[in-house]
């Protein structure tokens, strides 16, 4: 457990390094991470490298005891190389060049960038191959950030073509997949496929959700091609990649040549960005669901502790709105972090930049070198987690805090995401808020939770909550039948089993091959306004729902109701069902939950599976179980109290937890109560 900083020497007078160096062990340090942006500075011209100031400053990290994580530069071609090959740049879909100006300008599909892709990454990785100070690599930067994910150049077309030749083998195949006969769009060969440019009505949903995948496709070849040269380079080396929360990329692929997944954890600019209304707190701290899904996502795609390689270190420049954060919110970021799975967090950055785009995002100090808000706090976190190390329970060789195995699975699948992006049906739906609805009933009970795709071995959870499973094959559906069968506990939402892997409608009525598991069909769906917001009667209470109805019928001798609509035009009408199948059951919820109806079917599900909970914790509120130790982090600006057993023991804290702040006991999760506030 340990915190790092991303450090920037190519933007200060080369004088100043060793004290910044220097300073950086002082505040307790371990990790600096540099050089993802500083290609026109190693390679100022065609073939001629300066590699001298990089090399000063990995010694000097060496030198005062801290290991350097070293970036391969291209996520932000120089100039020169642009001008010799202007066919790396990205086209909109309109025909729009992405010109040189900002970063993340280059085409992922370019063979000429490609080419001058490898010749870097070797020439890095053969000049600090040998050097014992540099832990490991980060790939690029963000892939996907400022919506460059997707490009629709002539490179790209002819990929396109050729992922699609490789995928369905002859045009026929494809025509019916995809059911080109709709609006005359039949092919008779793979060159007629072009890229879903600009056109004059929507693009077919099948070409487009294929496009999608071929995009994060081509974007994890391309990261495969940076991973092989390193590790030939030195295979002690760790190689990650510092994702950051975006729709575009399936983080599973791309996790699966890493050693570990890393990301860019922002979270007074992600709760703006991805919820409908934020409140004061959200705006000081964050939302620790909103944080815990994204560490939770990555902490599982690679199935190994994680890295936080950006952590935001105060305001920052990029969100609607920035207010400072929470005193000592930038500690509890890096302590919730390491509690949910992190091994190191690294603030962004060592210092606020005086030049460039990002002059309004602060750093551990000041522009001018004095400490700014987070430098204390990072120094903090830094001492907490010494502190906390010698008395949590460690892995056989040190180098990691243990995770509980997880009881329950989340499933996440970006290609159910990408095809609701292409037809939401309504502006209200957004695929990670209907996850995080779950995420968060599960989170408020204190249980530990993989977010993991449809396709990973579910054998070994107690329960499995399913979000909109849009798309399902037959195999999928058997996959989760036999998991029920076998005693779990499955929950599946609203808008499930609607289309095939190809974004088809099913033969079948809604849930397609899900209709014999849930023990139901969908009768109707409707789309709702605000205004026409319904509610639900579950076990006898009343709840709120939004955004999604169906209307549910059950097939003789098949699931048992158990919600129903009240007060609509489909007053009375199955909402909610329960399936007994095998030695388990499958619930299938159809509609969007308020978090109390969430809350509610959540915890009857976990009950069923025997699933050790807590109490329900406020909504500011998380527990977290690691090392052997409990975490209680407060994303609340009010202290809140815990009733813990007499003989706990506070390896930080104790059972009131200020406002913004972390508490660390012996004691189990199950035998703390939030007390009422």
């Amino acid at each position: 457990m340990s915190i790092g900083v991303c450090y920037f020497p190519e933007h200060w007078p080369e004088e100043r390094m060793e004290a910044d160096v220097e300073r950086m062990a002082d505040a307790g340090l371990e990790y600096v991470r540099m050089g993802e942006f500083a290609w026109a500075r190693m390679e100022p011209e065609p073939g001629t490298y300066d590699f001298e100031w990089l090399d000063r400053a990995v010694s000097l990290i060496g030198e005062y005891g801290m290991r350097a994580v070293l970036c391969t530069p291209t996520a932000s071609p120089p100039k020169w190389l642009v001008d010799e090959h202007p066919g790396i740049l990205q086209e909109e879909a309109d025909g729009t060049t992405r010109h040189y100006g900002g970063r993340r300008h280059y085409c992922y599909n370019s063979e000429e960038y490609r080419r001058e892709t490898r010749r870097i990454t070797e020439k890095l990785a053969e000049r600090y191959a040998d050097n014992p100070t540099v832990a490991g690599w980060q790939t690029d930067n963000e892939y996907g950030c400022h919506g460059t994910l997707r490009c629709y150049c002539d490179d790209c077309a002819g990929a396109f073509r050729d992922w699609l030749r490789e995928k369905y083998g002859d045009v026929d195949e494809l025509n019916e997949k995809w059911g080109t006969e709709f609006w005359s769009q039949t092919l008779n060969s793979f060159a007629q496929v072009d890229p879903p440019r600009h056109t004059a009505a929507d693009h077919h949903p099948s070409r487009l959700l294929d496009y999608d995948r071929f995009s994060s496709d081509s974007v994890v070849e391309y990261n495969r091609l940076q991973v092989e040269i390193l590790r030939e380079a030195n295979d002690e080396w760790f190689v990650t990649h510092n994702f950051m929360s975006h729709d575009d990329l399936d983080a599973y692929d791309v996790a699966a040549d890493l050693d570990f997944a890393s990301w860019d954890s922002y979270p007074t600019g992600h709760v703006q960005v991805q919820r409908e209304a934020v409140s004061n707190d959200e705006l000081r701290a964050g939302n620790p669901d909103n944080l815990g899904l994204d560490h939770d996502l990555y902490r599982s795609a690679a199935n190994a502790p994680f890295w936080v390689m950006e952590q935001q270190p105060g305001d920052i420049n990029w969100p609607p709105y920035s207010p400072q954060p929470g005193e000592g919110a930038m500690r509890l970021w890096a302590l919730y972090a390491v509690a949910r799975g992190a091994d190191v967090v690294s603030y962004f950055r060592w210092r606020r930049c005086r030049m460039g785009q990002e002059q309004y995002h602060s750093g551990l100090l000041d522009g001018d070198g004095t400490p700014d808000r987070g430098y204390r706090d990072a120094v903090d976190a830094a001492s907490d987690l010494d502190e906390l190390a010698s008395v949590a329970g460690d892995d056989a060789d040190g180098s990691s805090l243990s995770t509980p195995d997880a009881d329950v699975a989340l499933l996440h699948d970006y290609d159910n995401l990408w095809a609701l992006d292409i037809e939401p049906m309504t502006p209200d739906f957004d695929y990670w808020r209907h996850v995080e609805t779950y995420y968060a009933a599960l989170r408020e009970r204190s249980v530990h939770v993989d977010v993991v795709p449809p396709t990973a071995e579910l054998a070994e959870y107690d329960a499995v909550v399913a979000p909109t499973l849009y798309l399902v094959t037959d195999e999928l559906a058997e996959t989760l039948t036999s998991y029920v069968e076998g005693g779990g506990e499955l929950l599946v939402t609203m808008r499930s089993g609607v289309k095939d892997a190809y974004d088809k409608l099913h033969d079948a009525a809604q849930p397609g091959p899900l209709r014999s598991l849930v023990g139901a069909d969908v009768e109707q769906h409707e789309s709702v306004p605000d205004a026409m917001d319904g509610t639900v009667v579950y076990d006898g209470r009343e709840f709120g729902c939004r955004v999604w109805n169906e209307w549910l019928s059950p097939a003789e001798e098949g699931a048992e109701v158990t919600g129903r609509y009240d007060g609509t035009m489909a007053d009375g009408t199955p909402a909610i069902v329960r399936n007994a199948v095998g030695d388990g059951s499958v619930t299938y919820v159809g509609t969007w939950p308020d978090s109390d109806l969430a809350g509610a079917v959540v915890g009857d599900l976990l009950d069923r599976a025997g699933v050790e909970t807590t109490d329900a914790f406020p909504a500011h509120v998380r527990v977290s179980r690691r090392g052997g130790l409990t975490w209680i982090a407060n994303f609340g600006g009010d202290s809140m109290s815990v009733d813990a057993p007499a003989d706990a023991e506070w390896a930080l804290g104790g059972s009131t937890v200020g406002p913004y702040d972390v508490a660390v006991t012996d004691a189990d999760p199950a035998s703390l109560t939030p007390l009422s506030e």
